[in-house]
């Protein structure tokens, strides 16, 4: 199957961002692609964390959610949405003790060919950084998820992430009962912490689980005065980029997931069954 990782450099402006992903999408699955990954935040970069507030979706109804589903049908492909923010449909407060109102989902939504919504997931893990210069904190608007999820795409189990989690590898050892043979990180990793741990991490996460990863990325100067790192990339099982773009602003990068090359390396390297429960 072939796989793409969209680069975008999301604004303010909700339409612009659809109409931006619309397009690669459409490009990408041009250039043969079956599965497509937006990046994180695809369709929104607020001025301040709380705009997106004022943007949410309820789950199942909106503009980015309708794109999503016709994209993928349209264009006859598995469609992984990058992120969007989704309400909370419930009244209670969340286990940092903020109520639904004031916070939302970072939700990761997955549409079949047919335009149907095939999977959710809820980014678990939320970014905080602050280096006296950057001062990040997604807690402040976000409820994190609680449950990893994985799903399958033609035959292939895809196992879906966020961003920050990548920091995270028992995420993917839960995802790895049974094996996946694709991880999925939509991302908009910071210019500083990307240089130093981005590509690394990426190729970690191929290593130690024997399968492809596909990692789209926002990339460049935001109109908030935010810079994403980019480098949206696949790196295959034995940890080699297969695929990446270099260069700042959109574009897409597309690469092959080779059944007969994951087969190998954990034909060659059995250290999935290795693994020990602790």
């Amino acid at each position: 199957m072939k796989i793409a990782a969209v680069q975008m450099v999301s604004t303010p402006n909700v339409e612009t961002n659809l109409e931006a992903a619309r397009r690669l999408v459409g490009r990408a699955a041009g250039e043969g692609a079956e599965l497509v990954v937006l990046p994180e935040y695809f369709c929104f970069m607020g001025r301040s964390d709380r705009d997106k507030l004022a943007v949410a979706e309820a789950p199942g109804d909106g503009p980015i959610q309708r794109m999503l589903a016709e994209s993928a049908r349209e264009h006859g492909v598995w469609l992984i949405g990058g992120t969007l923010p989704l309400k909370i449909d419930d009244d209670g407060a969340d286990r940092d003790g903020g109520g639904s109102a004031d916070r939302v989902m970072n939700a990761n939504l997955v549409f079949s060919p047919r335009g149907v919504q095939a999977a959710r997931y809820d980014k678990m893990h939320l970014f905080a950084y602050d280096n006296g210069r950057e001062r990040y904190d997604e807690a402040r608007t976000l409820r994190a998820g609680r449950t990893p999820v994985a799903f399958d795409a033609g035959g292939l189990r895809v196992g879906l992430s966020v961003c920050y989690d990548l920091r995270f590898p028992e995420l993917y050892r839960a995802l790895a009962r049974p094996p996946c043979d694709l991880l999925s990180v939509p991302s908009a990793f910071t210019q500083t912490t990307g240089a130093a741990h981005w590509e690394v991490l990426l190729r970690a996460r191929a290593i130690e689980n024997q399968c492809y990863v596909v990692a789209a990325a926002q990339g460049g100067k935001h109109e908030n005065g935010r810079r994403t790192f980019g480098h949206s990339l696949v790196v295959d099982p034995w940890g080699e980029i297969v695929a990446c773009r270099r260069d700042d602003g959109e574009g897409a990068v597309c690469a092959d997931v080779d059944r007969d090359r994951i087969a190998d390396v954990r034909r060659q390297l059995p250290a999935l069954e290795h693994r020990l429960d602790f």
